[in-house]
């Protein structure tokens, strides 16, 4: 069925989200569901079971969830494509999606003849996709409300699988499940109140019938959480808060933040969810919150069937800059460190602070602290308040280092693959009345301030792809990008030792692994590539695919808005 013909697209196109003194919103959604079918029938009826979700990052023709498996990897198992073929790359189908959206997702594939892609954009909108073709099945736009707040865009970054059942995250802070062949509605359930500042935007994570999903909002001023909800009947199962409130001073608990706003990583032997947590709130003013501010920029280790912290790792304390924990955690089985002496599994986290961090699974531990992945100028040092007399630019700003952009670990190099940012921002902090569903930074912000305040040490170049040895912190090597849009999106490597992603200059790109070389190009577009590549075999067609989401965000210089998704191919 032709995008342009299709009701859900159309009532998603027409959704207008603008940004305001409140943040981005939503405008003119639909009042109700929007559903249109298109020969469904074509999907095949079998379900997603467990041991396909366990096994998803060892077979290569499937990509059933965000980041291919469990331990976060975005790995394929599919190796058609090497160094020696891949300048043999071919556009198989480039489609207009319709929403001309925030486009940081990351389809899932489930396999089949066809196979199916399940596709996601803003605003809580998804298809149901031929994955062959492109043509949609199905296609489904949530309504949202037009009073939720939402720091940066309307992004719907993917969904979740299991069963007969498609699941995704709604930016009133909810999760809407659908049956995965029809799209009809299932059940919906609310994690919190959205007129708070609270919403949603990751793809949800499910295991052994628990799905997981958290929580944004941490500049609104929100209270943090994370919970496990019935895959079957959407009914909760746990709730924890991720701040402690013996550790918080007064009433700074209620808007304590620490938040965890990307998709959680499930260590599937320990029964553990490691889940990133972002800043505390107020982002820069720390005078109305003393003390560590435990557990915000921190990783927590949550015990998946009650919810209990088991162990933390904070990477900030009391942080005055923004520096999230936004990544999502990988973890890495029987690693070796050799300085060490430690053989064994780690929970490794990329940082906004540019360090990586290698942590004992089982402690938190911190066994390794890269090397600087970009540079770090100010770093650290106390921020001004916007009367004092002092220019304060700091690197990474507010942004990074590393942000959401999700990483890829490659076992056959050994190295996990980060898109950062080497950016500087301005940033002071000033006293703020606290008021539910506004904004509450405490401070502001200049993301370009004036060329004479900028460090004489600044290299210049806004951003690169790098890749570090996460037993030594090691940087192997790093390929600068320059552009003046901000290097959004994730990246995905092959047993072939390729790591693919896209830049903000729209060009779609595969390194060698071990090198940081570029083996092949290809021009896609003006607009900035925001999405994460994934990649599946197809033994119908004799093909291995990579899939691409094209068009940048809106927020904070990410590149013009897009609506494509592009598919690569080459034969076996």
């Amino acid at each position: 069925m032709a995008t342009e013909e299709n009701k859900a697209v159309k009532a998603a196109s027409e959704t207008i989200v603008e940004e305001t003194e409140l943040g981005y919103q939503v405008f003119n959604a639909p009042d109700e569901p929007v559903l249109d079918q298109h020969d469904t029938d074509r999907i095949p009826r079998f379900d997603v079971t467990q041991e396909m979700l366990t096994n998803s990052g060892d077979d290569p023709e499937s990509w059933l969830m965000f980041a291919n498996n469990y331990e976060a990897h975005r790995h394929t198992a599919a190796d058609a494509i090497t160094k020696e073929n891949v300048g043999e790359l071919e556009l198989e189908y480039d489609i207009t999606v319709g929403a001309n959206s925030s486009m940081e997702g990351s389809p899932v594939v489930v396999p089949g003849d066809p196979p199916v892609m399940y596709q996601t954009n803003g605003p809580s909108h998804v298809k149901a996709l031929d994955a062959r073709t492109g043509e949609i099945l199905w296609a489904y736009t949530y309504p949202a409300p037009d009073d939720a707040v939402l720091c940066c865009d309307d992004n719907n970054r993917g969904v979740a699988v299991w069963k007969d059942k498609v699941f995704l995250t709604s930016l009133d802070s909810g999760v809407q499940a659908l049956n995965r062949y029809t799209g009809e509605e299932e059940w919906y359930a609310s994690t919190a109140d959205h007129k708070e500042g609270y919403s949603a935007t990751w793809a949800p994570i499910i295991y052994d019938g628990m799905l997981f999903t958290g929580s944004a909002g941490g500049e609104y001023g929100v209270r943090g959480f994370h919970c496990a909800f019935d895959a079957e009947t959407g009914e909760e199962l746990w709730r924890t808060l991720t701040c402690p409130e013996e550790e918080y001073v007064g009433d700074s608990i209620k808007q304590s933040g620490g938040t965890n706003w990307m998709s959680p990583t499930i260590d599937t032997e320990r029964e553990l969810v490691l889940i990133n947590v972002g800043n505390p709130s107020p982002d820069f003013n720390g005078t109305v919150r003393p003390g560590p501010n435990r557990n915000t920029c921190s990783t927590l280790a949550l015990d998946m069937h009650t919810g209990e912290i088991q162990w933390e790792h904070q990477e900030s304390a009391h942080d005055i800059w923004d520096y999230d924990a936004g990544n999502m955690r990988i973890l890495i089985r029987d690693l070796e460190i050799d300085h060490r002496d430690y053989e064994g599994d780690v929970v490794y986290s990329g940082g906004k602070t540019s360090f990586g961090y290698t942590m004992d699974a089982d402690t938190g531990e911190l066994l390794v602290r890269s090397e600087a992945m970009t540079q770090q100028i100010n770093f650290l040092k106390m921020v001004p308040h916007v009367e004092e007399e002092r220019e304060y630019v700091m690197l990474p700003g507010l942004l990074g280092g590393v942000d959401w952009q999700p990483a890829t670990y490659c076992p056959a190099t050994g190295l996990v693959y980060h898109k950062t940012l080497n950016t500087p921002h301005k940033v002071a902090w000033r006293n703020e009345e606290f008021r539910p569903g506004e904004k509450f930074w405490g401070g502001i912000v200049d993301v370009e301030p004036d060329e004479e305040h900028i460090p004489d040490e600044y290299n210049g170049h806004i951003s690169a792809v790098v890749a570090v040895d996460p037993a030594t912190g090691q940087v192997k090597w790093r390929d600068w990008i320059d552009s003046d849009r901000y290097l959004w999106g994730g990246l995905m490597s092959t047993p072939t030792g390729l790591v693919f992603g896209g830049t903000q200059n729209g060009q779609m790109v595969a390194w060698d692994g071990e090198t940081g070389e570029r083996l092949w190009e290809f021009d896609l577009s003006d607009k900035a590539i925001s999405g994460d590549p994934v990649s599946w075999y197809d033994p119908g067609e004799g093909k291995q695919y990579i899939a691409i989401q094209v068009g940048g965000s809106g927020f904070v210089g990410r590149g013009p808005r897009g609506d494509r998704l592009a598919v690569f191919s080459v034969e076996a």
